[in-house]
């Protein structure tokens, strides 16, 4: 089942709406946003110059920084008068990343999130308990509004609160949860300190984004709830949430909506395109966006693109789920690795839980790491035995073991109640 029938357009189809939405956002940039006329008078190009994606490569990246420079509204193509809506990023590390809305673009949102809602199995006679959090981030009234629109029921609950949220989903029979991916787990281990049986819950459905999921996390959390977790993703200076999700008949890559978001893989270092199939840095334009069009953001997420059919029959590109983001890579001794590798060795064991931290710690010249990694609750087995297993494989995987490896009871690392939890902690430079 799909939402609209442009999910199984023939690619030729396809292309020529991507080509006619290029040329009419590159032409709202020009005319409408000094910095990106400025970006492409320099390249001596004009809106002239773009018939389609095929000429995309000879316009400008857009990167977090030129939100920042920009800001507050400087990549604003609507006066104030026409935006009806301002959302914004976290912000966590520096000034946040403001974007606005026309009632078009909410319309191109909300139809976005209910192709995502649809394609991962939610439907009209579902209700929907929504713990993303609702104001400046996108997460929560981008789902709401998605939700509205295939005229199911929605839960405006919002994060934190976690005894309230397991409360009600019972109470009030939600069958769809959605939220973060290691808020699911908190939830989980909430409920069961209420005395609640988590699999007594009615909720079959988890949609899980605004932070990455390694495919062993999402079996942690389906085995933990007893649900089926869906992969949602998106970002604020695109649209938010609703820019690709995996459909529930495969669960074989995110389908990106083509014909809203044109997508392209880089190499993150030079940004040339890479290869069908390799990985690199997603890269986004926005196709249908009246307020803020964005050319060739450089995401910094890692994945790759199939342009194969779907067995789903959507033809909408598959992306891998995020491996990590190119600026997240840490570099230790010389030695490159992801939080993401990591996290993928932990997950391996069933003696431990899906949580951990990492530590960077500079001692005199020499960089070192500190892994500290949670037992499962009830743990009985040999403590030692296990951590010489985990070294062992993380040296196999990473090329080096970490120089302290520590493995504490379960509920020892600091939980947060909402947003995006923090796995690395970076003291070098202290």
């Amino acid at each position: 089942m799909v939402y609209d029938s442009v999910e199984t357009a023939p690619r030729e189809e396809l292309r020529e709406i991507q080509d006619e939405r290029l040329r009419a956002t590159v032409e709202n940039a020009y005319e409408n946003v000094d910095y990106y006329r400025e970006e492409l008078d320099e390249r001596g190009i004009t809106p002239d110059d773009i018939d389609g994606v095929d000429d995309i490569g000879k316009l400008p990246f857009t990167t977090k920084e030129d939100f920042r420079d920009e800001y507050p509204t400087g990549l604003f193509a609507r006066d104030m008068s026409d935006v009806i809506r301002i959302h914004a990023s976290s912000g966590t590390t520096g000034k946040p990343k403001i974007v606005g809305y026309t009632q078009d673009d909410l319309d191109v949102w909300s139809q976005a999130v209910a192709r995502c809602l649809v394609a991962a199995g939610v439907t009209a006679d579902d209700i929907v308990q929504n713990a993303y959090g609702y104001g400046l981030f996108t997460g929560g009234l981008g789902l709401h509004q998605g939700i509205e629109e295939i005229d199911a029921t929605v839960i405006p609950i919002g994060g934190g609160n976690t005894q309230r949220q397991v409360e009600l989903l019972d109470d009030l029979g939600s069958d769809v949860l959605t939220c973060t991916p290691s808020y699911s787990l908190y939830l989980a281990e909430v409920a069961e300190e209420m005395g609640t049986d988590v699999h007594d819950l009615p909720v079959r459905l988890i949609l899980f984004g605004a932070e990455p999921c390694t495919d062993p996390m999402r079996y942690e959390i389906e085995e933990r709830l007893g649900v089926k977790g869906v992969d949602i993703y998106g970002l604020s200076e695109i649209v938010g949430p609703g820019v690709s999700i995996e459909c529930i008949e495969a669960q074989n890559g995110l389908h990106i909506w083509e014909d809203l978001f044109y997508p392209e893989v880089v190499d993150p270092r030079t940004g040339e395109p890479v290869e069908e199939g390799e990985e690199g840095e997603l890269v986004l334009t926005t196709l249908a966006k009246d307020a803020v069009p964005v050319l060739r953001y450089r995401t910094g997420d890692l994945t790759t693109l199939d342009y194969d059919t779907c067995e789903c029959g959507r033809t909408a590109v598959r992306m891998d789920n995020v491996t990590g983001r190119a600026d997240d890579l840490l570099i230790v001794r010389g030695v490159n690795f992801y939080p993401s590798e990591v996290e993928d060795v932990v997950l391996e064991f069933d003696e431990v839980a899906p949580h951990y931290r990492i530590d960077l710690h500079r001692e005199g010249n020499l960089d070192t790491v500190e892994l500290t990694v949670e037992l499962v609750e009830g743990f009985e087995g040999a403590i030692d035995d296990l951590h010489g297993r985990i070294g062992t494989r993380l040296k196999n995987v990473l090329g080096f073991t970490p120089d302290d490896l520590n493995l504490v009871p379960y509920g020892d690392i600091a939980r947060q109640e909402t947003g995006k939890i923090q796995r690395v902690y970076d003291h070098r430079g202290q």
